[in-house]
């Protein structure tokens, strides 16, 4: 007669019907991936006695806190000690704590336990000692949901817990904690898991799962997860659940199943965006529409393919980034090289703001297409170094501009040559500038006395001497009308300060030793620095309106108007 012995543990039962992420959840530290810096410490504080009263662990979703939450609890619990943690066969506490259904380590979901009575029920608990185990263990998931109230009941507590109760925190949002509570934590910030790491991972879990998932497939699903890897098990039983018998998923079919498209025809439409060629940049655009791509999420993709534009040459393929395969990274490469970095720029704005703008439209699919329309008709305008050109050439034939003025505008024509080429000559570099001063600074020591022989030299040395104030209202508030032999002569608005004389008086006698006299007139005056400056500015917008490169910027773009113009001059 022979026995047939079965095994109808629960566990062994349910264990195949089990998702991945709860089939492979890791049950000691040797099991965890990505956070070897956190284990450590751990490990180490337990070991020489000096554990905390309170972990916080903090970092994206699915990245390990509850689960190191539960491993904490164990390591202090194990009958077989911090060295050999039970993995297989399980003590009654390790098994307890891994069914959630040991009577000392008690789980919290702070999400659905928020209130101040729920903290004092806490409280009340822990004035117990453990029944059978070395501590009694609080762990509270979600904790930043917890009220205020909650949160001020369980301070005193948690600075000065007995002996034998530790708490254990996990928490997505560490910025919605008082830092009252984070200050009485030790707090431990879990990181992504790295691409490789990942990959490395689930590749593993496949093979042990018997599924036929290529490389590629997996590569995609590691980027999607963005470091998660409860996000990445999940997608990858999503992946073998909805393969048949005996085939592998290529990255074409996983595409399709979480609703991906192909990067290197997002790099296609780039292409035909630069040549201007509108019928393939919205086939190529509608093909993936049909995919099932979301505008949104196009948006956000086509956002990622201009940086890797712009910074393509700072990047390299080096097996810990999934964005791209070799074949995508050599493309943008080669286009990069052929488009200008303004462009690029100017695209990201326009990007930016078709983002916000979908969502006040109720169509978003031909809000897209309207918007890569934009963008070729922007490739269309001329680059900016023209307008760069065309504004340079004003400023050189800035006289030609004035020649059809009238005898009473005369003066001001000759004000405004003098303050060009004024400005001309202070264009020095910093180096240049500084030793000037100090070689000014030099020899009006030595003379102790200095000659101020016109109004510019005035303004200099007020910019010299740090006297700001004076220095504005000179080049902003006063209009010169004569300035010879210690006498000034001048007109002003009403803006100019009451103690305006008085302070350049005392000023100018202690900067030359001699007596000046500021007089008042009643003429007009030449204009201020600062009127000559607008003038010259609202004559070079004018130069520029009747600019081709104007015209067509009114083409396509009817409602844009010239404000402002910076010239080299102010650049520099």
């Amino acid at each position: 007669m022979s026995i047939i012995q079965v095994d109808w543990s629960p566990t062994k039962m349910n264990n195949k019907k089990k998702v991945l992420a709860l089939k492979y959840r890791p049950q000691t530290f040797g099991d965890l991936i990505g956070q070897d810096v956190v284990v450590d410490a751990i490990l180490n504080s337990i070991k020489v006695e000096k554990s905390p009263n309170a972990y916080l662990f903090t970092g994206i979703r699915g990245i390990g806190k509850t689960t190191i939450a539960r491993i904490v609890a164990k390591a202090h619990n194990c009958k077989n000690g911090i060295e050999n943690i039970c993995n297989e066969k399980m003590c009654e506490h390790c098994e307890g704590i891994t069914n959630s259904n040991h009577i000392d380590v008690l789980e919290m979901d702070a999400a659905s336990k928020t209130g101040v009575d729920d903290v004092r029920d806490l409280i009340e608990f822990s004035r117990y000692g453990p029944t059978s185990a070395k501590y009694k263990i609080f762990i509270v998931d979600e904790v930043h949901q917890m009220s205020k109230a909650a949160f001020n009941a369980l301070l005193k507590t948690l600075e000065e817990p007995p002996s034998y109760l530790k708490f254990i925190f996990a928490t997505t949002e560490i910025k919605k904690l008082p830092i009252t509570v984070v200050s009485r934590c030790q707090r431990f910030d879990l990181s992504r898991i790295k691409s490789n790491e990942l990959f490395n991972y689930i590749k593993k879990i496949c093979e042990k799962e018997n599924g036929k998932v290529s490389d590629d497939s997996l590569k995609l699903i590691v980027k999607i997860s963005e470091g998660s890897v409860r996000d990445a098990l999940s997608l990858l039983d999503r992946a073998i659940v909805s393969l048949d018998d005996g085939t592998e998923l290529d990255l074409i079919n996983a595409q399709k199943i979480f609703g991906y498209f192909d990067k290197s025809n997002l790099i296609k439409l780039f292409n035909y965006i630069f040549l201007g060629d509108e019928k393939k940049v919205i086939e190529i655009y509608r093909s993936m529409y049909d995919q099932g791509i979301e505008p949104k999420i196009f948006l956000n993709d086509f956002l990622e393919v201009l940086y890797y534009f712009k910074n393509i040459s700072n990047l390299k393929i080096d097996g810990t980034n999934f964005n791209l395969n070799d074949i995508e990274f050599k493309t943008i490469k080669e286009l990069a090289d052929s488009v200008n970095n303004e462009l690029i720029l100017l695209f990201w704005q326009f990007t930016i703001k078709t983002l916000e703008e979908i969502e006040i439209v109720s169509d978003q699919h031909i809000a897209i297409e309207m918007f890569l329309i934009r963008l070729m008709h922007l490739k269309g305008i001329s680059n900016l170094n023209r307008l760069d050109n065309n504004i340079e050439t004003s400023e050189n034939n800035f006289e030609k501009i004035l020649e059809n003025k009238n005898d009473s505008e005369r003066k001001i024509e000759n004000d405004l040559a003098n303050i060009k080429n004024e400005t001309i000559g202070q264009i020095k570099n910093i180096v240049q500038e500084k030793n000037q001063n100090e070689n000014e600074t030099i020899n009006n020591n030595k003379n102790d006395k200095l000659e101020i022989k016109t109004f510019e030299d005035l303004i200099k040395f007020c910019s010299t001497k740090k006297e700001i104030k004076l220095k504005y209202e000179l080049e902003t508030n006063v209009n010169l009308v004569s300035f010879e032999n210690r006498r000034i002569e001048i007109s002003f608005n009403e803006r100019l300060d009451k103690d305006f004389i008085k302070d350049l008086s005392s000023k100018l006698h202690e900067w030359t030793k001699d007596r000046w006299i500021i007089s008042l007139s009643k003429e007009n005056g030449m204009l201020s620095k600062k009127q000559k400056e607008i003038f010259l500015k609202d004559q070079l917008i004018e130069k520029i309106k009747n600019e081709e490169i104007y015209k067509k910027v009114l083409e396509n773009f009817p409602d844009a108007e010239l404000v402002d113009i910076e010239t080299d001059l102010e650049k520099s």
